[in-house]
């Protein structure tokens, strides 16, 4: 399973974020929202994805429970994309 993460947009400190993005997944891209407690790379992330994308996956073949997982590894690995103008340094711990 190749997953690919890229972030839209962090609103929030360093403490507790809400980010919005999108995830490439093999030749598919869906969207999601996560809140990150502790900074990305930081303690805990929780992704959460809509039932519309989560009936997609399904139909495509996927557990979608390993997909959330594989996302919010990456996110907390800081394993991503990020938009012009946004630095991890901004929200990731050092």
């Amino acid at each position: 399973m190749n997953l690919k993460v890229h972030i839209n947009n962090v609103h929030g400190s360093q403490m507790a974020a809400k980010i919005t993005g999108k995830f490439d997944l093999d030749e598919h891209e869906f969207r999601f929202t996560a809140i990150a407690f502790g900074r990305i790379g930081g303690q805990n992330i929780g992704a959460k994805l809509s039932k519309d994308t989560e009936s997609e996956l399904k139909k495509l073949g996927y557990d979608v429970e390993e997909v959330i997982m594989l996302l919010q590894k990456n996110l907390l690995q800081g394993d991503l994309t990020l938009p012009e103008g946004l630095k991890k340094e901004s929200f990731v711990d050092d």
